[in-house]
C-alpha cells in the first residue's frame, strides 16, 4: 500500500469500465479524479496535482491519444498508462510514441492493474529524485551547494570560501538584504572540515534586545524572573560547529561587549553566573547595515568590528552581476517545476530578457519569489505575459541631454558668475582657480 494517497486521472468514456478502475484504484488506497471525456480531464489537470493518468484511446470527438500528446508536453514526468480494449501492434506503438509508460488491453486483472500502477508511479518516484539531484544548474562550476552563479564577483567569493573554510578564522558577510549571506555562511560551514559539527543561525534583529544576552549566552536558574532552569545559549548549541550572527549591527551595547570577549578569550558567561564557559566554534557574522557609520554614531563597538573583520565577504547586489541571472532563473525553474508542476517550466527569451534588464532591488530573494509565482500561475511555457505587471511594462528611457565636460564646466561657471554678479574674482575663488584659468574657460 502505499503511504501517501498518490492522485490517479481515469479518462474513460465507458461509465462501466471508469466506476470499475475507480473502485479497485481506492482499494489500493489512491486518490481517484474520474473524467468521461478529454475536455473534462483537460480541466481536472489544470486544476489539480495528477500523479498519474490513465486513459481510453478509442473515445468521441477527441481520442486518448491527443490527451497523451498534450500531458506529455505540459506535463512530462506524469506518467500516463494507457487501456485499450483494440489491442495492435501498431497501436501499441502509436501509444509509446505518445509517451504512454505502458500498455493495456482489456480486460485486465485486478493485479495487473495494481502492478501497473505501482510501475508507472515508481518510475516518478526515480525520475523526481534525478531532477532533485541535479536541481542546481552545472553551468556555474561551483562546489557549494546552493550557490549559483559564474560572474566574477560569484567566482570572488567562491575562492575566499575555499581559503577561510577549513579554519575558525572569524568572518563577516555584508551585503544588501536579499543576496544570500546566509547561503554564504552555510558554504563555508558545510564545505570545510568542522562540517560534521552544528550550524546554528540566529537573526540578533528578531530578538527583543533585554533577551539578547540571555538567548545567545545561555543562564543560570533563578538569574532573573522566570529562570526557573539552568539553561544553555547559542553559543553552547553550536559547541565545535558555526555560529551565523545575522543582522550584527542589530546586537545591544551589553552584548556587543560579551561578544567581544568570547571572541577574544573563547569563553562565555552564563546570565547569573561567575563561572568562566571555554567554547571551540567559528562565528560568521553578517550584515546588512555600514557598520562604520554605526560606528561613528555610538552604536557599535570599533573594537568588535575589528574582530569581526578577520576576513570580510561582501556579496554584491544582483543589479551588480546579471550575468548570474539566467542560472539562478534555471536554478528557481527546476526547484518550483519539481515542486508545484511535477515538470521542469521553460521560459522564453524575451522574458529572461526582462529579468536580466530589471534592476531587482529585492536581489536575489526577489527574483526567486517572482519565479515561485510565474511557475505556480503558467500552464505552459512562460513568457511575457506571465510575469509581473510592474516587470512587464518597465521601460528602460535613454538618458538625454548628455553633454561634454567642457560643456557643462562652462554652464557651472556661468552660474557662479551669476551668483557673484559678474565679479570674476569672487567666482575664481568660488572655483579654486585663478583668474586665467577662468578666462579660458569661458572662452
Amino acid at each position: 500500500m502505499p503511504l501517501n494517497k498518490e492522485n490517479i486521472l481515469i479518462v474513460d468514456d465507458d461509465i462501466k469500465i471508469l466506476e470499475l478502475l475507480a473502485r479497485r484504484l481506492k482499494e489500493f488506497d489512491y486518490h481517484v479524479f474520474k473524467a468521461i471525456s478529454v475536455k473534462e480531464a483537460l480541466y481536472i489537470l489544470k486544476d489539480s496535482v495528477i500523479d498519474l493518468l490513465i486513459t481510453d484511446i478509442q473515445m468521441p470527438e477527441v481520442d486518448g491519444l491527443q490527451l497523451l500528446k498534450y500531458a506529455n508536453e505540459h506535463y512530462p514526468l506524469m506518467p500516463k498508462l494507457v487501456v485499450t480494449g483494440y489491442p495492435s501492434v501498431d497501436g501499441a506503438l502509436e501509444v509509446i510514441k505518445s509517451g504512454a509508460m505502458d500498455y493495456m488491453a482489456k480486460p485486465f486483472t485486478k493485479e495487473e492493474l495494481k502492478q501497473s500502477v505501482e510501475k508507472a508511479l515508481y518510475s516518478k518516484e526515480k525520475q523526481l529524485l534525478s531532477i532533485k539531484k541535479q536541481s542546481a544548474p552545472n553551468l556555474s562550476n561551483n562546489r557549494f551547494e546552493g550557490m549559483v552563479g559564474s560572474s566574477d564577483a560569484f567566482q570572488k567569493i567562491l575562492n575566499i570560501i575555499d581559503r577561510v573554510r577549513d579554519n575558525r578564522a572569524t568572518v563577516l558577510i555584508t551585503g544588501e538584504s536579499g543576496t544570500g549571506k546566509e547561503l554564504v555562511a552555510r558554504a563555508i560551514h558545510y564545505s570545510g572540515k568542522f562540517s560534521k559539527g552544528p550550524f546554528i543561525a540566529v537573526n540578533c534583529g528578531a530578538i527583543p534586545e533585554n533577551l539578547q544576552e540571555a538567548e545567545l549566552f545561555g543562564y543560570v536558574k533563578g538569574a532573573f524572573t522566570g529562570a526557573n532552569e539552568n539553561r544553555s545559549g547559542f553559543f553552547q548549541a553550536a559547541e565545535g560547529g558555526t555560529l551565523f550572527l545575522d543582522e550584527i549591527g542589530a546586537a545591544g551595547l551589553t552584548v556587543q561587549t560579551k561578544l567581544l570577549r568570547a571572541l577574544q578569550e573563547k569563553e562565555i558567561t552564563r546570565v547569573g553566573s561567575r563561572k568562566l564557559e571555554k567554547v571551540e566554534i567559528r562565528i560568521v557574522a553578517a550584515t546588512n547595515v555600514n557598520l562604520l557609520e554605526e560606528i561613528k554614531n555610538k552604536n557599535f563597538r570599533e573594537d568588535l568590528h575589528y574582530r569581526l573583520t578577520v576576513v570580510e565577504i561582501n556579496v554584491p547586489p544582483l543589479r551588480d552581476r546579471k550575468s548570474d541571472i539566467p542560472l539562478l532563473v534555471d536554478k528557481f525553474l527546476r526547484k518550483y517545476g519539481v515542486e508545484y508542476k511535477d515538470r521542469l517550466p521553460r521560459i522564453s527569451p524575451e522574458a529572461l530578457g526582462i529579468l536580466e534588464r530589471y534592476h531587482w532591488p529585492g536581489n536575489i530573494r526577489e527574483l526567486e519569489n517572482i519565479i515561485q509565482r510565474v511557475v505556480i500561475m503558467s500552464d505552459g511555457p512562460i513568457g511575457i505575459e506571465d510575469l509581473p505587471e510592474f516587470l512587464k511594462y518597465r521601460i528602460d528611457f535613454p538618458q538625454k541631454g548628455l553633454v561634454p565636460l567642457r560643456k557643462m564646466e562652462k554652464e557651472y561657471i556661468k552660474k557662479v558668475l551669476l551668483h557673484t554678479k559678474g565679479n570674476k574674482t569672487k567666482a575664481a575663488e568660488i572655483l579654486q582657480i585663478d583668474r586665467k584659468t577662468l578666462r579660458d574657460k569661458l572662452d
